[in-house]
């Protein structure tokens, strides 16, 4: 990963734009990474694993949801000798 200075990168832009398309470029400000430049193909890509992350984070809310449903449903027909009986196998 390539690093330019902000001063650096205003005044090499075209060389900016170019070390961009082969690898991801850290604009620096006063010595802090403040910008990341990349290309528009791993931007794109970057965006789809962002999209890919959101679906998964909703997909698995709802398993957790239907989950806990299950579960209180299973858990409420327990006796009290089954859950004793359980407890006493995990142990």
């Amino acid at each position: 990963m390539a690093t330019m200075t902000s001063v650096e990168a205003q005044n090499h832009f075209g060389e900016l734009l170019e070390t961009a398309q082969r690898e991801a470029v850290v604009i620096t400000r006063h010595g802090r990474p403040a910008v990341f430049v990349v290309s528009s193909s791993e931007m794109a890509d970057l965006l789809e694993l962002k999209r890919m992350r959101k679906q998964a984070v909703r997909e698995f809310a709802a398993w957790r949801r239907q989950a806990k449903k299950t579960t209180r449903r299973a858990a409420g027909s327990l006796t009290d000798v089954q859950i004793s009986q359980m407890v006493r196998t995990r142990r």
